[in-house]
């Protein structure tokens, strides 16, 4: 690199971010793992020497069976899922214990959400995902996940009644929240954030709902919550838009605000367990 580039790297000296070279060797390390990225370039394009580094051709029966992939995913969720409900969905990590607080409030919201008769709806995984099922399996109710295919999370729970398999990730999500009459989000990371913001998306524009999106973990979720008063000090929504958000520590308070949102007939389809 020439001396006089603007983006030469330079070093740092106490915190804050680490040089370019430092930064992008750190993350590159994780990526060297997963062995050839997932790029296709256009049949006939510039840089054929380079195809097999970048990975195959986008051709027309390629997407054309991308396609015919998509719609059978599709088509047999639908065909699973449409006699369950009414359902809430409950999004989290996957990587806590059964030993961790979060993992056993995620076992209870599920006990709470089947005890109120609704139907438990996962991503299918270990961790918060686990939990919620074990809690509305445990408690009576019925469980259901929606596992997705990846090299460290392939196999499902064993606390779902149902439980069907995904190759995309956008297809799982669209079912999860199609099939679902509200949502609590558990701490999580990436893929936990990811959910939710479509989730609130849809709901913010009137796509689905009305219904809470119900947030639990009130020290996990305080930088959020901030977050959130920052975003609208700035303008790019106001309060009304996105109040359907509420965090709570308490898992029957969370179905308590379900249950006041739902419409009068949804609410008479439940069939509360007995209990004890």
């Amino acid at each position: 690199m020439k001396s006089g580039s603007s983006t030469k790297t330079r070093k740092t000296s106490g915190p804050g971010p680490p040089a370019l070279d430092a930064w992008e060797r750190s993350w590159q390390k994780y990526w060297r793992k997963a062995g050839r990225p997932g790029y296709e370039l256009p049949a006939g394009s510039p840089g054929g020497d380079e195809r097999e580094f970048l990975a195959s051709a986008r051709t027309r029966e390629k997407e054309a069976a991308r396609l015919g992939r998509i719609h059978n995913e599709f088509a047999r969720a639908f065909k699973a899922l449409q006699p369950v409900g009414p359902a809430v969905t409950v999004f989290g990590s996957a990587r806590f214990k059964p030993a961790h607080p979060y993992y056993k409030l995620a076992r209870a919201v599920g006990s709470e959400l089947a005890r109120a008769g609704f139907a438990t709806l996962t991503g299918g995984g270990p961790g918060i995902m686990e939990a919620a099922n074990r809690g509305a399996h445990e408690a009576g109710g019925d469980s259901y996940g929606l596992n997705i295919i990846l090299p460290h999370e392939q196999c499902a729970n064993p606390y779902v009644d149902g439980s069907i398999e995904f190759h995309y990730f956008f297809t799982r999500k669209v079912c999860l929240v199609k099939y679902s009459c509200a949502f609590i989000v558990m701490p999580g990371g990436l893929g936990t954030l990811d959910e939710l913001f479509e989730a609130a998306t849809l709901i913010q524009c009137r796509k689905i709902g009305p219904f809470p999106l119900v947030l639990m973990g009130e020290k996990f979720w305080d930088g959020f919550r901030t977050w959130g008063e920052y975003m609208m000090e700035q303008g790019v929504f106001a309060r009304d838009e996105i109040g359907f958000g509420r965090i709570t520590d308490s898992p029957r308070e969370a179905v308590e605000l379900i249950l006041r949102s739902l419409p009068p007939a949804v609410k008479r389809s439940l069939k509360p367990l007995k209990t004890r």
